[in-house]
């Protein structure tokens, strides 16, 4: 994150669009993350379910041996083989997904780190606008008082009637009035 410097710190549309950019980042990494958990939940249902119809082929009495023990065998076997590749996906994804939320953690904190960092540099440009502005007096000036630009014929031309001119006790034309 790099800003601008200006006359009383950071420029504040930087650091306001610096801060809806990590708002943005957050939510989707938390999007993210709690899609791999639901990715976790689903894998859960896919082993209960092969783990299930390999109990239901363990039931069954197949009856004669011979082929249909044959095809019992098979038909287990090819079970077996189901639920360790349910079981080695499962793990994989777990594995995947612990590695989403280590990530989402990370990129959580550094966010938080870097919206801290900045909303520090905020206030703490806002207290030296304090300290300045509270060192500055100020004194009426009266109405009438010339200013520096009419006195010293810097191009500002003075009314008449501020100037004491010949038009000063005049009236304002018809149809208007004086203020």
């Amino acid at each position: 994150m790099r800003f601008s410097v200006v006359k009383t710190g950071y420029d504040q549309r930087q650091v306001d669009s610096c801060l809806d950019e990590l708002g943005i980042r957050l939510s989707r990494l938390a999007a993210r993350a709690e899609g791999a958990a639901g990715a976790t939940r689903e894998w859960d249902e896919i082993r209960q379910e092969a783990t299930w119809l390999s109990g239901l082929l363990q039931r069954l009495d197949l009856g004669d041996a011979g082929t249909t023990r044959q095809a019992g065998d098979a038909v287990r076997r090819e079970a077996a083989e189901i639920l360790a590749q349910a079981r080695n996906e499962l793990d994989e994804a777990r594995e995947e997904a612990r590695r989403v939320r280590e990530q989402a953690y990370a990129d959580a904190v550094q966010a938080r780190r870097d919206f801290e960092e900045a909303l520090h540099a905020r206030r703490r440009r806002a207290a030296l606008v304090d300290e300045i502005l509270t060192g500055v007096t100020v004194e009426p000036v009266p109405a009438d008082t010339p200013t520096a630009a009419a006195a010293a014929g810097t191009g500002v031309p003075a009314t008449r009637v501020a100037a004491g001119g010949r038009d000063a006790g005049a009236q304002p034309p018809s149809g208007r009035t004086a203020r």
